[in-house]
């Protein structure tokens, strides 16, 4: 059956690449991207899809109910995809306002309008509610941490936030439940672990390593580099969000994980001996970017620098996928090792996206 989708947060990381898969996969489907473009948000990362008529753009906040009321009204939205959300644990220690205001107050907003349009307007008409999913995208990080023995996180374990940023998103996601068992609204919910790949904001992990090593800057590990991250790629997870608006159980919450564990130090030394590898006999990537002298000189490692470990740094995270896995077939395409050579190769080639962002 033909979708309309709201995609807010679209312009994101996560968002960008989702609306890329789903226009790919749903062909048929219509895709409303509502973005505020703030810092991480970059309309750049959709200029591939700008020209596809099922694609549209809307330059607003989420905290405008009376917006997301007339955008689902108007353009006849059967299903949001709420990506939006303040998410770097950095920033949210150092200014938690703006993460408690998107991530909460927007949430809320968000489910507010879908209630409204979706089932009070109906009703007051006498009808039944509108054919709808309000799908709310969370985080692993919702569920605290982890030692070197614990079993993953479940779809049971307790919530147990440990910084602003995880604790801004478990009240979303208690918000998203509690509009299912007080009011009826069709929701389902996803808990990920760490994404990687095209069109991620240079501050990040992996890219900022990425793209530090091509212009010999210094790469900043915090504390011992030990931190552990269950690491999953971007478009494994895009297809997970899809298993569940298709398949998932209503009032659900689904874990979708990657299955590739891996230490901060050791991606760091991963990038570092790959893009090693890229310039070693390869004059033309090394005219392309000629600042990268310690990848050219095949010793990116020694750019590593350890820093001091930010507050309250969570030591490790691991996502058990199980109930994804066996209640709707989920699987991820990608392991580590093919991802992150998917990754590499998507920054080199696409300078234009990522320089004007440092």
């Amino acid at each position: 059956m033909k979708k309309t989708l709201l995609v807010t947060g679209g312009a994101g990381f996560i968002g960008a690449n989702f609306v890329h898969y789903w226009l790919k996969k749903n062909t048929q489907d219509r895709v409303i991207v509502l973005d505020a473009l703030t810092y991480a948000g970059n309309k750049a990362s959709l200029d591939t899809v700008a020209d596809n008529s099922n694609f549209e753009f809307v330059h607003g906040d989420i905290c405008d109910t009376p917006l997301v009321e007339t955008l689902l009204s108007e353009k006849g939205i059967d299903t949001i995809v709420h990506f939006a959300a303040e998410s770097h644990v950095d920033r949210s220690i150092t200014g938690p306002d703006a993460f408690i205001e998107t991530n909460i107050i927007g949430t809320y907003s968000l489910l507010k309008a879908a209630k409204k349009i979706w089932i009070d307007v109906p009703k007051a008409n006498g009808h039944d509610p509108l054919v709808h999913r309000f799908h709310h995208v969370s985080t692993d990080e919702v569920y605290g941490e982890l030692g070197p023995s614990d079993p993953a996180f479940t779809e049971e374990t307790a919530y147990a936030p440990n910084s602003p940023y995880s604790a801004s998103k478990a009240a979303s996601d208690h918000l998203v439940r509690a509009y299912h068992h007080t009011y009826g609204l069709e929701v389902t919910t996803s808990n990920c672990s760490n994404n990687y790949g095209p069109y991620h904001f240079p501050e990040k992990l992996i890219p900022l390593v990425i793209t530090s090593i091509l212009f010999d800057k210094p790469l900043p590990v915090y504390g011992d580099g030990q931190q552990i991250r269950d690491w999953l790629f971007v478009e494994d997870h895009a297809r997970g969000i899809e298993l569940v608006l298709s398949n998932g159980r209503l009032g659900e919450n689904y874990n979708i994980g990657g299955h590739n564990e891996w230490a901060n130090i050791d991606i760091v030394k991963l990038v570092c001996k790959l893009l090693n590898d890229k310039f070693q006999n390869n004059d033309e990537l090394a005219a392309k970017y000629p600042l990268a002298k310690s990848a050219i000189e095949n010793r990116a490692e020694s750019l590593i620098t350890f820093v001091q470990d930010r507050a309250g740094h969570d030591w490790r995270y691991a996502i058990d996928a199980t109930k994804t896995n066996n209640e709707l077939g989920y699987k991820p395409v990608e392991s580590f090792e093919t991802g992150i050579h998917k990754t590499i190769e998507w920054y080199l080639d696409s300078t234009d996206w990522w320089e004007e962002l440092l």
